[in-house]
């Protein structure tokens, strides 16, 4: 019956009236998400147009006609997989059966499932058919992605579009499927699973079968486990630590959740799915005629949504949208997700524009408004000044290294290379007009991104040059500085850049500001070289 056709009332009293008027088209295109019954809708057609005791546009279930369809076993009503039957050869037997009228029922229908999975070829087979279709053949073809069906298709076909079922329609299919089934399942957990479906009663049914195989009471916490949900307590203290910018908190739960086996990209779309409520809330004078939450939560989230602005709501959602998009990609999943908290709960290490924008505004409406603390005084250019060097200094502070002077055999002075850092020929020029944009820096980071994903997250926004025997790196915040003193992310940047060049590049950082002052006083090598002269040491540069 097409009333068990649950959420598409509209297309279910055109196909009846179609098929009670004698008005059937030949041809059919059920189009819309997974699970809201296009395949459903177009046997139950099927049915319809070949039942010898139809009523009122609906099959009768008991005829001949209809138990056959049912079980198979009629020759008339044919499903293809077009996934698995794409070629032109198949639609071509498809065609050359055609010409032979029904067996034992008025129509032949043709239900091509998947539809845009089919080749060119065969589109084009299909449409000789299509164009001067016989009297008695009927064409279903139901489909996800219409946008790959040929317009030369779409134009011969009655165009249906399926949409997502409602919440409320999913929880009374639910609740029916239970109450005959004899499974006792709470009102609360049928909306739970509503949810979790998203607008497909086919998951909605397959995971409330799921949850009854272990047996006893459908619950709330069933239905969580079942599905490897994230209680909402976890979502409310993640939202609270992106309130509080408190970085701890957040990796703490999510060490929590990593624990108990949690799925990332789950709880990436519950978060999503969390904020949107959020910013629902913000937004909406009625917001809870919109969200769908438990009255005990209403409060608690119209209190976090408080602690919000609208504009870092967006933020997060933006953010949280691109890091399900990673994920959905890798399977470094506990990485992203604490990436992206990380920059959610520091806004000044998002270095996009959207976020530089953001900050721009806030600092304009504190001008605006006056509530800001003024910076202290510089200290003047007298008291700032340091003394004079009398003497050549005695002892060296261990985390500013100096050169090591030595006699040379000649009898004058040996100068050494600063310790820990290459010969000052090794050095890159400070001459900026040899600079060369590194072109293809998006395809090392792609590499960087399969062999060192934290690496990759801290350079995802950077740029680099090519200054000499130097590849330089500007990475636009400054965790890259900390990643790259240790090998283990040193190696794979130098070998990775090495493979995509083929040359043996050094690795250094790039930063425009620094430029003027290297230039006029590289990493104090002349106070140096004045002091020993001072003491009396001739030094002379290379």
């Amino acid at each position: 019956m097409f009333e068990d056709v649950a959420g598409q009332p509209n297309i279910t009293a055109t196909l009846k009236y179609e098929i009670a008027a004698g008005r059937i088209a030949h041809a059919y295109i059920f189009t819309g998400s997974r699970g809201t019954g296009k395949t459903t809708c177009a046997k139950i057609f099927a049915k319809a147009v070949n039942c010898l005791n139809p009523h009122d546009g609906d099959p009768c279930n008991e005829c001949e006609n209809c138990r056959g369809i049912d079980a198979g076993s009629l020759l008339d009503v044919v499903e293809i997989d077009a996934a698995s039957n794409n070629g032109v050869d198949n639609i071509r037997e498809l065609r050359e059966e055609t010409v032979y009228t029904p067996a034992s029922s008025k129509y032949r229908v043709y239900i091509i499932d998947e539809a845009h999975m089919l080749s060119t070829g065969a589109f084009n087979a299909l449409l000789k058919t299509l164009e001067e279709p016989p009297a008695y053949v009927i064409f279903i073809l139901a489909t996800t992605e219409v946008n790959k069906i040929p317009a030369t298709i779409m134009s011969r076909c009655q165009r249906f579009d399926f949409r997502r079922i409602p919440i409320p329609d999913i929880v009374a299919r639910l609740q029916y499927v239970a109450q005959q089934e004899k499974i006792d399942l709470t009102p609360a957990a049928a909306e739970m699973i509503a949810k979790i479906s998203d607008g497909a009663l086919r998951n909605a049914l397959s995971l409330l079968d799921q949850c009854a195989g272990i047996g006893g009471t459908v619950d709330e916490e069933r239905v969580a486990q079942t599905a490897g949900l994230t209680s909402r307590e976890y979502l409310f203290e993640l939202s609270g630590a992106v309130k509080n910018r408190d970085s701890a908190a957040a990796l703490s739960v999510i060490d929590r959740l990593y624990a108990y086996a949690k799925d990332m990209e789950r709880l990436c779309e519950e978060l999503i799915a969390h904020f949107r409520d959020l910013m629902i809330v913000k937004s909406v004078k009625d917001p809870f005629e919109v969200i769908n939450c438990r009255t005990d939560e209403r409060e608690r989230l119209q209190k976090t949504a408080d602690g919000f602005s609208l504009e870092a709501i967006l933020h997060a959602l933006d953010t949280l949208q691109s890091t399900l998009e990673l994920l959905k990609r890798s399977s470094s999943g506990r990485v992203y997700i604490e990436t992206c908290l990380l920059r959610l709960c520091n806004p000044e290490l998002d270095t996009s524009k959207t976020a530089l924008l953001r900050r721009i505004e806030a600092l304009e409406e504190k001008l605006k408004s006056g509530n800001f603390t003024a910076a202290p005084a510089a200290p003047s250019a007298a008291q700032s000044a340091a003394p004079p060097v009398q003497d050549a200094p005695k002892e060296i502070p261990a985390e500013t290294p100096q050169p090591k002077i030595e006699k040379a055999e000649s009898g004058r002075p040996k100068q050494e290379p600063l310790g820990g850092l290459p010969p000052r020929e090794g050095l890159p020029s400070t001459d900026s007009s040899a600079d060369v944009p590194l072109d293809c820096w998006a395809e090392i980071l792609e590499e960087l991104k399969k062999s060192d994903p934290p690496l990759f997250g801290v350079l995802r926004e950077s740029s680099a040059i090519i200054r000499g025997g130097f590849v330089l790196i500007d990475p636009n915040n400054t965790l890259f500085a900390g990643l790259i003193r240790s090998q283990e992310h040193q190696r794979p940047l130098v070998d990775t850049i090495r493979r995509i060049t083929g040359k043996p590049y050094k690795v250094g950082i790039f930063k425009k500001g620094l430029e003027t002052a290297k230039r006029q006083k590289p990493d104090g090598l002349d106070e140096i070289i004045e002091n020993a002269s001072k003491a009396g040491i001739e030094v002379k540069e290379k």
